[in-house]
């Protein structure tokens, strides 16, 4: 009989922090945190296998689940002294989500599970607390039907207003129409008469009754945790971070503890670190007389941890550390023990139930880029951790973050300011202000930069987030969901700009007499927490210091090089300054377009527009030396440094003018009529030009164009030589499919080389000659391949293309809905496709070397700065990648983590 439930409490637990796959990370950490023997409530984890096989029965427990989970209640009973369903010594329970990844609010979570009319008269009789019981059981009526009743059951309200929206709508009526401030001011008779007012809501809205039956409502709360997994704000969620669905959550059934008792119960969330700077500071939020969920929902204003988490928002309310000193020091205590027993920043939760403190989770801590290096080093430094463990301690993805634009200094000080939040997010953004989520996916599919205004973010918001350029919201602290989400992905955030007064039904925003409309432009500070009006001018970060340690410590470990794709010098010299150590695609025909290259373009269209040999020949002599001087250039500044050359790729047609007046221009220069060189450029245009006439075709056709290039190339080598420097070209014949055409070419090179040799008086002039593989032909025939290589670069865009025949030009039409319906994982141009692409490569690998094992390897896709892929590549023996300058730094640290988690594999 397969095992499903596994206990955690003071006497028995099973499982431990390692089985995460298993228990999902919640579950394995309360597991943990119940053997080091810390204040964690009793209760018992419903496996991720059983999730999966839920699915598998199509949304049926397994048969032996119902018995598993009666004997596990009654451990928790046993231990607690109190009784699952009794009316006069009730047990409550919570049920919570619980994946292997964290995905803070994704998925659902049901509180105060076993509250009914039978229950309800024993708690309050037990507790002496009427208005607690009555307050559980609002919360837990508002959350069942929401989670269970609507969203488990696939229930779509047309106009939007969900049973949880319309519950929420009725108790601010009440608060309204009552004078109460805070649901803490409500009655208890008003939440007496609100509860039943609420499931007669119910009844009209969803057409069932909300369930009196404790066991009812716990075998209700299990399934929908389950099928939350399928949410669609999980399902979003999990495309956003490539979180495989066949991983499923389990499901965390835990003895309630009440934050909401009155005032010496409270509620919290808390991080061994500052998630924001990475500071070594106890950093949270508390709520007195609350449940977890008022703090992350952001409707009340939480009160600081400790003088270190005080704010210009919380700085009037009283600290834990001031409120209960000695709960304070017992959670400081933990904090130290749980970060010294994980070695890692962890977020954690806990609740006070009238003066005992429990703890309810702990896991990883999202944090920003800047905190995750500052942590890492911090660490290193303090002997928790060692060098391998903190090069792997950074995901590569959130190095991108740390080179965010940020406000020009000197742009803010003149700027208007609109408010002012708490720093939630890093860097900073400008954008048009809109009030949805909706709106915020569909003006980022336009185009346009937008930035997310909202009163606070609920996990129902997770697409128009991810759209949004920024996110700012009225409401919430700094453990609000909008601050984990965004913090999570490096995503500039402002919370809590309680000036801020939002009219969803006009589209308008109001501070004060001001104003703003949706459209209107704002840029954010992330780093300030400051709001401005209209579009600041933004300027690149500061150079880190700690960042150039980080990455040197990190160069240590890695068994790839890394390159960069760079077409013009200012390219090469920004991936120098971001540590390339070569270029591993320089695209000639890329020196046609850009700054001060007209008379470049001018000349190449000429020569494609010619129709003889002597009027091609004729352009390409005019047009050598601007080829030659780009080439020059950038082989001078990565002098020592080898340069992989492509020589012309792109079918000719697209260089063709367009306009009449250039139509006109080259009529003149070739003399003749205007209307005969439309019937040329007619010639050119292909149906396919991905298979046509383009890369080594083009030089087999017309091989004096291969010979302009190759010269020039050489003669710019000599140069350099000649001035001592030590140029190290590559050259690289693109879109080959047989060796003949490699043979053909190569006699192209062989005959420049040796003829510059002797017009420059040189006895040397070293380089390598090699080709582009993105055929998959090309991959399969490498050894013939290699014959005539010294070297292959895999362009893993092309051969994705043509492996998968999708158009990487039109894939956006189609690619969303074959990602979201789980036929692809990801975006294959974006994550390198290992099962049938990665296998041409691993065989081209394996091929190519055995006719010539020196052969050099790399890839020069944007795969190049994918960490996937770039792991990938490692193991598959490539001795480097190539990315873009701005991906260099992802790219190494990549490298650098697949040689730590790999090491067999070179």
């Amino acid at each position: 009989m397969t095992k499903y439930i596994y206990e955690f409490g003071p006497d028995k637990t099973e499982g431990d922090a390692s089985q995460k796959n298993l228990l999902g990370g919640k579950g394995a950490n309360l597991a943990e945190m119940a053997k080091l023997k810390l204040p964690v409530p009793p209760g018992f984890t419903i496996s991720t296998e059983c999730c999966n096989h839920y699915f598998d029965l199509n949304g049926r427990f397994p048969d032996t689940l119902e018995e598993e989970i009666l004997k596990a209640m009654a451990n928790i009973e046993s231990h607690t002294g109190m009784i699952f369903g009794d009316p006069k010594n009730p047990l409550l329970v919570s049920c919570r989500s619980g994946a292997r990844s964290s995905m803070p609010g994704m998925m659902e979570t049901i509180l105060n599970v076993g509250l009914c009319t039978t229950t309800i008269p024993g708690l309050i009789k037990k507790t002496n607390n009427e208005w607690f019981v009555y307050d559980a059981y609002r919360r837990l009526i508002m959350m069942y039907s929401d989670v269970v009743m609507e969203k488990a059951e696939q229930i779509h309200p047309k106009d939007g207003m969900g049973i949880r929206l319309n519950l929420e709508m009725m108790m601010n009526n009440l608060k309204n129409d009552k004078g109460y401030d805070n649901d803490t001011d409500i009655s208890t008779e008003d939440l007496k008469a609100l509860c039943e007012r609420f499931k007669k809501k119910i009844r009209e809205n969803l057409g069932a009754d909300f369930p009196d039956d404790p066991k009812e409502q716990l075998m209700g709360s299990i399934g929908a945790v389950f099928k939350s997994w399928n949410g669609k704000r999980a399902v979003s969620y999990r495309r956003i971070e490539h979180i495989p669905d066949n991983w499923g959550t389990a499901v965390n059934v835990q003895t309630m503890v009440f934050g909401n008792m009155g005032d010496t119960s409270a509620t919290g969330v808390a991080f061994t670190r500052d998630p924001a700077t990475g500071d070594n500071k106890f950093y949270g939020e508390w709520l007195v007389n609350a449940q977890g969920e008022d703090v992350v929902a952001g409707t009340r204003t939480p009160n600081p941890l400790n003088t270190d988490t005080k704010n210009s928002q919380n700085k009037h309310l009283p600290s834990l550390e001031e409120s209960m000193p000695q709960l304070y020091k017992q959670l400081f205590d933990i904090r130290n023990l749980l970060e010294a027993h994980y070695k890692d920043m962890q977020d954690i939760e806990f609740t006070i139930q009238e003066g005992r403190l429990y703890m309810l989770q702990c896991r990883v801590g999202k944090r920003t880029a800047t905190a995750a290096l500052n942590m890492a080093m911090d660490m290193l430094e303090e002997g928790t951790i060692d060098e391998r463990t903190m090069v792997c301690r950074l995901d590569p993805k959130i190095l991108d973050d740390m080179l965010h634009p940020i406000v020009d200094p000197d742009a803010e000080k003149t700027a208007v300011k609109v408010a002012e939040g708490l720093p939630a997010g890093p860097g900073g953004a400008w954008g048009q202000i809109v009030f949805t989520a909706e709106d915020a996916v569909q003006w980022a599919k336009s185009d346009k930069n937008v930035i997310l205004v909202r009163e606070e973010t609920n996990p129902e918001d997770i697409e128009g987030m991810r759209a949004a350029a920024a996110v700012l919201t009225a409401r919430g602290g700094m453990t609000s969901h909008a601050a984990l989400v965004a913090r999570g992905w490096g995503k500039c955030c402002i919370v809590g700009a309680g000036a801020l007064k939002i009219n969803l039904a006009t589209k308008e925003l109001r501070v004060g007499t001001r104003v703003f409309k949706e459209g209107d432009i704002f840029t954010l500070n992330g780093t300030k927490g400051m709001v401005y009006q209209g579009q600041l001018k933004m300027k690149d970060a500061s150079e880190n210091v700690r960042f150039k340690a980080f990455m040197a410590i990190a160069d240590k470990y890695r068994a790839m090089q890394v390159r960069t794709n760079a077409d013009t010098p200012a390219d090469a010299m920004t991936a120098l300054d971001f540590g390339a150590q070569g270029i591993g695609l320089f695209r000639t025909e890329h020196m046609f377009y850009g700054a001060d290259s007209d008379k470049a373009l001018f000349l190449l269209r000429k020569m494609i527009l010619s129709k003889t040999h002597e009027e091609r020949e004729a352009a390409l002599e005019e047009l050598f030396p601007f080829v030659k001087e780009e080439i020059k250039t950038t082989l001078q500044i990565m002098d020592n440094l080898p340069v992989t050359i492509r020589l012309l790729d792109p079918p000719l047609h697209e260089f063709v003018p367009q306009s009449r007046e250039n139509q006109q221009e080259i009529a003149d220069a070739l003399h003749i009529d205007i209307e005969e060189v439309f019937k040329r450029s007619e010639q050119l245009l292909e149906s396919n030009p991905m298979i046509g006439h383009r890369g080594v075709r083009l030089g087999i056709t017309y091989p004096e164009i291969s010979h302009m290039q190759v010269k020039a190339i050489f003669e710019a080598c000599a140069e350099l030589i000649k001035a001592g420097k030590k140029p190290m070209p590559e050259i690289m014949v693109p879109v080959t499919c047989n060796e003949k055409e490699l043979a053909f070419v190569r006699d192209i090179v062989t005959q420049c080389h040796d003829q510059t040799l002797k017009t420059y008086e040189i006895d040397a002039l070293p380089y390598l000659y090699g080709t582009m593989i993105e055929i998959p032909r090309a991959a399969l025939i490498a050894d013939k391949m290699a014959e005539y290589a010294q070297f292959f670069s895999f362009g893993t865009n092309d051969l994705t293309q043509m492996t998968f025949g999708f158009s990487r030009d039109d894939i956006g039409s189609f690619m969303n809905d074959y990602i979201d319906n789980a036929i692809l994982s990801s975006d294959p141009f974006e994550t390198l496709d290992q099962e049938a692409v990665g296998c041409l490569v691993t065989t081209a690998v394996e091929r190519g070397r055995k006719t010539r094992p020196e052969i050099k390897l790399g890839i020069c896709g944007e795969h190049g700065g994918d960490p996937e892929s770039v792991v990938f590549c490692h193991k598959a023996g490539l001795n480097y990648v190539s990315c873009s300058p701005y991906r260099v730094p992802i790219a190494r640290l990549a490298a650098a983590q697949a040689a730590i988690m790999y090491p067999d594999c070179r």
